[in-house]
């Protein structure tokens, strides 16, 4: 049973002072349930496509696995009304799950949904790496190539999107969704299943950035952030905490930098490096 991503529906258009038959393609938003040794731990919103990366993603970003070779099986099994992304992990990850008391029922885009305590929601973050220096034209370069990739969206104009670049490959990795995070989680396990290294590379977000989508940039392991959009005040302070370098309001002229600026340095003339 494969579930489409994409819904073209008939609607009535009123432009130029009449009204006309006319269709419209939207996405799909489907329950997506990820369950763990029989039991369902999560329901999310979002695009059925990608679900392998988005069961690994969201089970790294989420802390219930440390690498994916943790999950020793795994089964999507399509229900009527949705999605079941079936895991079974076993030893010490198993023990540590069943203490677990996370039961999330989410709306689209819900990222901290099923958070019991003020203290998990703003939950410290590892520090990443020292990583590279990029230029600024490097981020305006990854931040332009976006939106040919964005498939999904060019039909619909309807979804996010988080890719991962670097200035040898350009866009690694791209994945959409009717979420935000979901889009993060499934390109957190494009990446984990892909084996790359995410410390040499920035990963881009076509939405806003608010504190979990930097808890989860700091759970891949990426050194730069690079949104369209404004962070949150909270998100600014925890990418100042992970040691994460946060670009935002990135536009074909320019960005502007919230924390650790010293990554991005310009190149001048002469050959010598100016920091940004």
């Amino acid at each position: 049973m494969t579930r489409s991503t994409v819904h073209t529906g008939k609607t009535k258009v009123w432009r130029h002072g009449r009204m006309q038959p006319g269709t419209r393609a939207i996405p799909e938003e489907t329950p997506i349930a990820l369950s763990y040794n029989g039991s369902t731990q999560a329901v999310m919103m979002a695009t059925p496509a990608d679900l392998e990366d988005f069961a690994v993603g969201f089970s790294l970003s989420e802390g219930v696995i440390e690498r994916p070779a943790q999950i020793e099986s795994f089964e999507i099994v399509p229900h009527d009304d949705g999605v079941e992304l079936r895991m079974w992990i076993g030893g010490d990850v198993a023990e540590r799950l069943a203490q677990r008391r996370r039961a999330i029922a989410g709306p689209t885009g819900c990222g901290l949904c099923g958070v019991d305590s003020i203290a998990e929601a703003v939950r410290p973050v590892a520090t990443v790496g020292t990583g590279r220096s990029f230029s600024p034209q490097q981020i305006i370069a990854a931040i332009e190539a976006m939106p040919p990739l964005q498939t999904l969206n060019v039909e619909t104009r309807a979804v996010h999107a988080a890719a991962f670049f670097t200035p040898e490959s350009g866009i690694v990795d791209l994945r959409e969704d009717v979420g935000r995070h979901n889009a993060l989680d499934k390109l957190a396990g494009a990446l984990a299943r892909g084996g790359i290294d995410a410390t040499d590379g920035i990963v881009l977000l076509t939405s806003r950035v608010s504190v979990e989508m930097v808890q989860k940039t700091a759970a891949i392991g990426a050194p730069v952030l690079v949104a369209v959009s404004v962070p949150t005040a909270l998100a600014v302070r925890m990418a100042e905490a992970a040691g994460i370098t946060l670009a935002a309001i990135a536009r074909s002229d320019g960005f502007e930098l919230f924390s650790h600026p010293q990554r991005i340095v310009e190149i001048d003339h002469k050959g010598a490096a100016d920091v940004a």
